[in-house]
């Protein structure tokens, strides 16, 4: 038989629900005003180095001298590399945004001259070309 809740233990009750509800919210309001913004910026920082890592691994292309017989996706590779450790490169040495993507560009210029070093694709006929292939 279930005895009937004296005022006491309601009102400990309905604290302790109201305790509950307080730290749902406040955990809610972290959740939207902290970790989604956060997040937020992360996943931008990660596109637009993405994008920046296509320029810079064409630009490490150009400063290699000789053909690199590497495809688009390893020069993308390069350049997010180069973007990558550059950025982090850069802004740990307290560099301007200039000698930062400096930088960067070098660092993709020795991952395509690494990557085309040690990665060689077997030459094909001369009017065999593919369709990104550079």
């Amino acid at each position: 038989m279930i005895t009937p809740k004296s005022g006491r233990e309601r009102h400990d009750h309905d604290r302790r629900r109201l305790n509950v509800v307080i730290l749902a919210v406040f955990a809610l309001l972290v959740l939207i005003f902290v970790i989604l913004p956060l997040a937020g910026m992360a996943i931008a920082w990660v596109i637009w180095t993405a994008v920046i890592g296509i320029f810079l691994g064409a630009l490490g292309r150009l400063i290699v001298p000789g053909p690199q017989r590497i495809g688009a996706m390893a020069t993308i590779a390069c350049g997010l590399v180069g973007s990558l450790a550059g950025g982090v490169i850069g802004q740990s040495a307290g560099l301007h945004r200039l000698a930062t993507l400096l930088v960067e560009i070098g660092i993709a210029a020795v991952a395509v001259a690494l990557w085309s070093g040690t990665h060689r694709r077997p030459v094909r006929g001369r009017g065999h070309r593919g369709i990104i292939d550079v």
